[in-house]
This record gives C-alpha cells, sequence and structure tokens, in this order.
C-alpha cells in the first residue's frame, strides 16, 4: 500500500489526534479531583537555597557539623621521634639516619635493599591513635608496622631474609611512590607483612573476618583508583591510623582509605606489638617526621 494522507497514513494520524485528546481529557479529570497543594512559600524557597548553599542543616533544627580533625593537636598524645636522634629506634645503621628532623631510609641501585624496618621500642601499643607525616622520593614502597612483631621468621621465599632482629611481622598502613611503575593500588591498603595472609583490605574497602571467616567485604568506600589521587608525589602525607579493638582504619590526607574489622579475638592483629617503619624496593628514598602516638586504655 502506498504511503498517502488518504491512506493508511492518514487514518494513522487521525487516530494518534483522537489518543491525545482522550489523555488531555484523562488527566484534566484527574486534576479536578485531585486535592489542591500548598504553594510554596517565599521563605521555604530562601530556606531551600540556604541549605543547598551551605551544605549544613538549618540553624533551627538543633543540629552541627563537627570541627574537622586538626592535624596539629597533640593533645594525649606523646611525640615518639624527637626530630634529631634515634633514640629508642632500631634499625640498620647502614640504611637509616636522621635528615633535615626526619627519620630516612634510603635504598640505591647500588646498594639496593628489599625489605628493611626501623622498630621504636620505646613501648608496645594495642589501642592507639598514630599521626605522621611520610614521604616517598624517587620510587618503591614504604609502610608504617603497628602491633607487629620482631625475630619471627622471614615467611618470603628471597635468598637473602633480612637481619631477623629488624624484621617485623604484623599489620601495615602500606605508602608506595604514587608514580608509575610504583603508582600500584596498594598506598592505604591494610597488609599483614610477613604474616602470609597478604593484603585484608585493597584501598577503598571496609572488609571483615572472624574466627574460621575468611575476609568478605562489607562495603566500598570510593573508587580505588580515585583515591590513590590522594597521595602526593614527592612530598608530605598525613597519615593517620586508628587501632580500636580488632578495628583498623588507615586515613592519608584526610581521606579514609580503608577499614578492617578482625572479629577473631585470638589473631595475631589483636595483639600489642611494635610500632616501625618500612623501606622496600630500589632506588627509594623513604622520610618519616611528626611521629605521634595516643594510647588508648
Amino acid at each position: 500500500m502506498s504511503v498517502t494522507s488518504g491512506g493508511w497514513s492518514g487514518h494513522r494520524r487521525a487516530g494518534c489526534v483522537l489518543l491525545v485528546v482522550a489523555c488531555c481529557d484523562l488527566l484534566a479529570c484527574i486534576q479536578a479531583q485531585a486535592p489542591a497543594q500548598p504553594a510554596t512559600t517565599a521563605q521555604q524557597v530562601q530556606a531551600a537555597g540556604d541549605f543547598a548553599k551551605t551544605d549544613k542543616p538549618a540553624k533551627h533544627s538543633g543540629f552541627t557539623e563537627p570541627d574537622p580533625i586538626d592535624f596539629a593537636d597533640h593533645t594525649g598524645y606523646v611525640q615518639i621521634f624527637d626530630g634529631t636522634s634515634l633514640k629508642d629506634w632500631d634499625g640498620d645503621p647502614a640504611i637509616w639516619r636522621v635528615e633535615d628532623g626526619a627519620i630516612v631510609g634510603e635504598s640505591t641501585k647500588e646498594k639496593p635493599v628489599q625489605n628493611s624496618y626501623i622498630v621504636f621500642r620505646g613501648f608496645e601499643a594495642r589501642d592507639f591513635d598514630l599521626k605522621l607525616e611520610i614521604k616517598v622520593e624517587n620510587g618503591g614502597g614504604s609502610g608504617i608496622q603497628y602491633r607487629s612483631k620482631t625475630g619471627l621468621p622471614w615467611n618470603r621465599p628471597t635468598k637473602t631474609p633480612p637481619n631477623l632482629n629488624w624484621m617485623m611481622t604484623g599489620p601495615q598502613a602500606d605508602y608506595w611512590f604514587p608514580v608509575a611503575p610504583y603508582a600500584a593500588e596498594w598506598t592505604g591498603q591494610f597488609y599483614s607483612e610477613n604474616t602470609g595472609l597478604g593484603i585484608l583490605a585493597w584501598r577503598g574497602q571496609v572488609v571483615e573476618s572472624g574466627p574460621k571467616q575468611a575476609p568478605r567485604l562489607l562495603a566500598n568506600i570510593a573508587d580505588r583508583t580515585a583515591l590513590g589521587g590522594y597521595a602526593r608525589v614527592n612530598d608530605w602525607n598525613q597519615y593517620v591510623v586508628l587501632a580500636r579493638g580488632g578495628t583498623f582504619i588507615h586515613i592519608l590526607n584526610g581521606q579514609l582509605m580503608a577499614v578492617y574489622v578482625d572479629d577473631d579475638p585470638n589473631s595475631s592483629n589483636n595483639q600489642p606489638g611494635l610500632i616501625g617503619i618500612e623501606i622496600e624496593s630500589a632506588p627509594s628514598k623513604v622520610s618519616v617526621r611528626n611521629v605521634w602516638v595516643k594510647k588508648l586504655p
């Protein structure tokens, strides 16, 4: 059949017009029977606009936003690095030194270091807040050890294991040089150093485990790649580690990176231990300063 105004096309257009008219009549009938809605007042419009501008509850609500954390607030903290000496710190003197107010570990192509640690021997801690600044230059990786032990057997298949007096085993807040080829997805994660457990909470994850229960993902914090953008290249990074019972929280430059919840009271993660710093791979230069700890009951 040819498509002309007098053929099938014309009948189809006429039918569509009748359908539209019928729908309009039905809508008018529904609106006539619906209860009238109160008009939005100018005050309501202004209040909505103010809320959008401030992103805070209106004053009359009685709610207030929490103050942001002050990284320089050391109330209740003790400083465990004095900025001038390695008092109470224990590490290979060929690798670790004090330079410009920071603890510095360095691994070069001429003298590469696979894994080396400097341990704070002043006390052991289980529940605490830890604040420090960390910078990794040239490449390679680092990490902050906590609730860790020394002297345990080396668990990696390497030809030359590190000195066991300095080798640390236990939880680690990872940090790697944030530029390729080192720009891995590890910075901020919860890593179990030298235990065989490996990564327990990747960056961007909230993970839970328990007695005889393998780690399982509870929630995602944000895109893993996007979170990596919070790491500053060749610059100081503010790292906060919170340990509360079986809950571990890693925060980098004010951004939550990973949460791990270990509900096994007998887990090695849930025992008191030492704080320390790692350097891994070559070439790499790791610097740490402003190390403060608030021990909790």
